[in-house]
């Protein structure tokens, strides 16, 4: 065979990735193949932030999309996988921001338009990374097609969806509380509010009676928006306070006077059943203030420090404030006592910051009757299907519960909002381009929520609104989306019910939701915790193929995975086994080409097996990648090539290729190139870089494994009954060099080996491949035989239709062998008392199918078998010893 066939000695990650990935790119192999009368299938990448490095949760979300992409590639399907990026409005301002304070600059120094140059000039840098980190990964990704959240189409998409939501009155504008982020200074939506428990305190206070009669007492987690307060209330049936309602009491530290109301709002059992009522930083007060015609008074700056209507606490911190207000109050006599408590306290998930409710003027997306629609979607033949299937009840509950959208960021990157406000008259006007006279009109200046351009994802990816366009036509709806549950609520809600209103279809027929990825210990990986792993390290050190291995067998759809550097050590011995059986038989076809490949001779009955458990593994491979349940996919690829290919299949071949049989050499040749190819094909979804690599250097038709056929099943070159002798084969062979290792006789010593058999089928079988058992278990003397009497002195195993012996005089000890059978036999006598109790429950015999007692009834006489072999070899050797 030519040198350059021929595999290095050394599995080497690096040398093999380096190149490959910008190959496969200029042979624009990652296109969609354009034979319109293939079945479409495409996958939209769910868009990374730019914001800086992929972590592995990116890595393991797009590995994922990439196997699933890859096989329907090779299985013929029209796919299109659409890469792009989110603008991330929020996270990356904040970034930006946190650069330009490094250089003594803020955006307000250069203002708007500066600043978005300059984020724009972080976005170019970062989304560059990014790039480097997919091909890093091996991602089969149309760059042709690449988009990005704020690109022209994008922004065309936003407009006309915010227009049309406005004008359908699902989009408003007005005056709420909202959850505020004073560091980021904008509104953040419920979902984007992290709950952490704090120690805080109950601040005990009184607020005399104007009229001079006695107080009440009130109880605050926080003082300082009682600058703010404009009631307090009671509740109208709490007999206590019957006479007080109607009266007024004097607000501490701002001398003004308030009204006592009656509002159901207020729980008699908790505390003194008297609440202070701060409409503007509370959103249940601000409904009770509603209900009451009360003023709102916002004592706060969007930076979260006090205002002027914090009278001499103006300019302070709020929770500089906090501390004075609560020493004040100490002073004048008004702070009854301080009860020290945990509780759950909002934090902004981009910047950290406990969240501070607001009132503030903002766009928001009324929820209810796209929530129903959605709901009522689930239901339908449209329904999006979720796996695994649980996630749909995640889905639909929080539709049913779903709070009205703010949609309004006080930002400066984004799309900003399409409304318009005239410059003399207020008049508001909301539309897809500026008035004509638009010096007279000045837009918001807030910007949309990062969700509301992600939400539109799938369909203006593909050139909505325009639904003319080809890939619109095509491609969309798109096949699956591959996400993990902690964004459902967050983005994958919101694709459906946006796609729902405006294009009439799901935007996605399967939604594949996967954990997140923990440590070793399960801990979330963090910055503050210092537990991150950055992909590209692992990628350094073991290869993508073994990360993508890891990744694709690392759980159950749904489920959490733990990451360790013992996993991956254990994925990159995988492909090192992979890569010395490939060497194996590269090293035996010299010269070899496709159409000297035909086993359509004389088979050995190890040929017909492993052809037989191809079969077997593509067809419950097929069957699992269908149900995205890739790690059991992996189970039975590795059990297939490590154990029946590997292990077995090779080393049974030596048997043919070492001899003289030249008919025979060339079938077995033919058939490890098959077996090899396939293995090849199968694992290349997962592993792109090796099996390319592997698979150039054997015989094989076309441009790349990335457009190669996937295998099917071949029912031809199964065969049932060659199956079931080589597990016999196996089992004897097993059993044979367990037995040596137990009494330390090395292979190489050859031995007195005695087969009895209690099945003639199994007998013929035997004889007729007793070469296999010669050269695997190295008997001077081997007998197969249905009528052998036990030695007396002998290592035993007792199988399923076979017994074997080994007389191993001077060197078994009766005592041991009588210790190892007595374990044997209650193992044996375990498993027959389990399948009888199986077989006496009548429930169980009456309602399960026919074909699974039967199995269990199949079990119960082998067991019995097996029980009272045993037993009869226990009391030989008590006689003996």
């Amino acid at each position: 065979m030519p040198e350059e066939n021929n595999l290095p000695t050394k599995y080497q990650p690096t040398e093999i990735e380096q190149g490959r990935y910008q190959k496969w790119l200029d042979q624009d192999l990652f296109k969609p193949n354009g034979n319109k009368e293939a079945k479409p299938y495409s996958i939209v990448i769910p868009p990374p932030n730019v914001t800086g490095k992929l972590h592995l949760g990116h890595a393991w979300d797009t590995a994922l999309q990439d196997i699933i992409i890859r096989q329907k590639r090779m299985q013929g399907y029209d796919t299109l996988w659409l890469p792009g990026m989110d603008h991330a409005g929020i996270a990356t301002q904040a970034k930006v921001e946190e650069k330009l304070a490094e250089q003594g600059i803020s955006r307000y120094d250069l203002g708007r338009e500066k600043f978005v140059e300059q984020v724009w000039e972080w976005k170019e840098e970062y989304a560059s990374h990014i790039r480097e980190q997919w091909a890093k990964m091996g991602l089969s990704l149309d760059y042709s097609r690449e988009r990005f959240t704020l690109d022209d189409g994008l922004s065309d998409a936003v407009r006309k969806v915010f227009v049309k939501l406005y004008e359908k009155d699902l989009i408003y504008r007005g005056e709420y509380i909202i959850n505020w982020d004073p560091k980021a200074r904008t509104a953040l939506s419920d979902i984007e509010v992290i709950h952490k428990d704090i120690e805080g305190a109950f601040y005990h206070m009184s607020y005399p009676l104007t009229d001079g009669s006695g107080v009440v007492e009130i109880a605050t987690t926080r003082p300082e928006t009682m600058l703010g307060d404009t009631a307090i209330a009671v509740h109208p049936d709490d007999e206590r306070y019957q006479e007080l309602i109607g009266q007024t009491v004097t607000l501490p530290l701002m001398n003004k006077e308030i009204p006592i109301i009656a509002d159901e709002y207020v729980d008699m059992e908790f505390g003194t059943g008297v609440v202070k009522i701060t409409p503007a930083h509370d959103p249940n007060d601000f409904e009770v203030g509603n209900r009451h015609d009360l003023p709102r008074v916002n004592v706060m700056n969007d930076d979260g420090s006090m205002n002027e209507l914090a009278g001499k606490y103006a300019g302070m911190d709020r929770f500089a404030a906090r501390k004075l207000i609560v020493s004040d109050l100490k002073e004048m006599g008004r702070l009854i006592k301080i009860e020290k408590m945990n509780h759950s306290v909002g934090h902004s998930e981009r910047t950290g910051v406990v969240v501070e409710p607001r009132l503030s003027t903002q766009w928001f997306v009324k929820m209810q009757p796209l929530a129903e629609e959605a709901i009522k979607n689930q239901q339908s033949d449209n329904a999006v299907e979720f796996f695994p299937e649980r996630f749909n009840n995640t889905f639909v509950r929080w539709m049913e519960n779903v709070h009205d959208w703010v949609i309004s960021r006080q930002l400066w990157w984004g799309h900003q909002i399409p409304a318009w406000y005239h410059n003399e008259t207020g008049e508001m006007y909301v539309g897809l381009e500026a008035p004509a006279d638009s010096e007279n009109w000045t837009q918001d200046s807030d910007v949309l929520d990062t969700w509301f351009s992600s939400a539109l994802w799938p369909f203006s990816t593909m050139g909505w609104p325009d639904e003319a366009s080809s890939d619109y036509q095509r491609y969309f709806p798109t096949s699956t989306l591959v996400t993990a549950y902690d964004i459902i609520f967050f983005w994958v809600s919101r694709m459906i019910f946006q796609s729902l209103e405006f294009t009439g279809e799901r935007p996605f027929q399967y939604a594949l939701i996967h954990g997140l990825i923990r440590d070793e210990q399960g801990r979330k990986m963090s910055k503050s915790l210092g537990n991150g792993i950055d992909p590209m390290d692992v990628i350094e050190k073991y290869g993508a193929d073994a990360l993508r291995w890891f990744l694709s067998n690392g759980s159950a759809p749904g489920q959490d995975v733990r990451f360790s550097y013992e996993k991956m050590d254990a994925a990159w011995n995988f492909i090192n086994k992979i890569w010395n059986a490939s060497r194996f038989v590269i090293m035996n076809i010299e010269g070899m080409t496709v159409k000297d490949i035909d086993f359509s001779g004389e088979k050995s009955v190890a040929d017909r097996w492993i052809l037989t458990r191809l079969n077997e593994t593509i067809e419950r491979v097929t069957e699992l990648f269908d149900r995205f349940e890739f790690g059991e996919a992996g189970r039975q690829l590795y059990n297939f090539i490590w154990d029946d290919f590997c292990d077995w299949y090779i080393e049974m071949s030596k048997e043919i290729l070492y001899g003289e049989d030249e008919a025979a050499k060339q079938t077995t040749k033919s058939i490890l190139v098959h077996v090899l190819d396939n293995i090849l094909r199968l694992l290349h979804p997962i592993m792109p870089f090796v099996t390319e690599e592997i698979w150039e250097k054997i015989p094989h038709e076309g441009v790349s494994l990335v457009v190669a056929d996937y295998p099917v099943v071949q029912s031809e070159y199964s065969d049932e009954e060659a199956a079931q002798g080589m597990e016999v084969l196996k089992e004897v062979i097993r059993s044979v060099r367990n037995i040596r290792a137990e009494v330390n006789t090395p292979l190489s010593k050859p031995i007195t080996l005695l087969i009895k058999t209690t099945d003639p089928a199994i007998d013929r079988f035997l004889i007729t491949n007793k070469n296999y058992i010669e050269r695997f278990c190295n008997p001077e003397e081997l007998t197969i035989s249905g009528d052998i009497t036990p030695p007396e002195l002998a290592m035993s195993a007792i199988l399923t239709g076979v017994e074997i012996y080994l007389p191993l005089a001077g060197l078994i000890n009766i005592e041991e062998e009588i210790a190892r059978l007595e374990k044997e036999l209650a193992k044996w006598d375990q498993e027959v008392k389990r399948v009888q109790g199986k077989l006496s429950n009548e429930r169980f015999v009456s309602n399960a199918p026919d074909d699974v007692v039967e199995a269990e009834k199949e079990k119960e006489k082998d067991y019995l078998e097996k029980q009272k072999t045993v037993r009869e070899r226990i009391e030989q050797l008590k006689t003996i010893g």
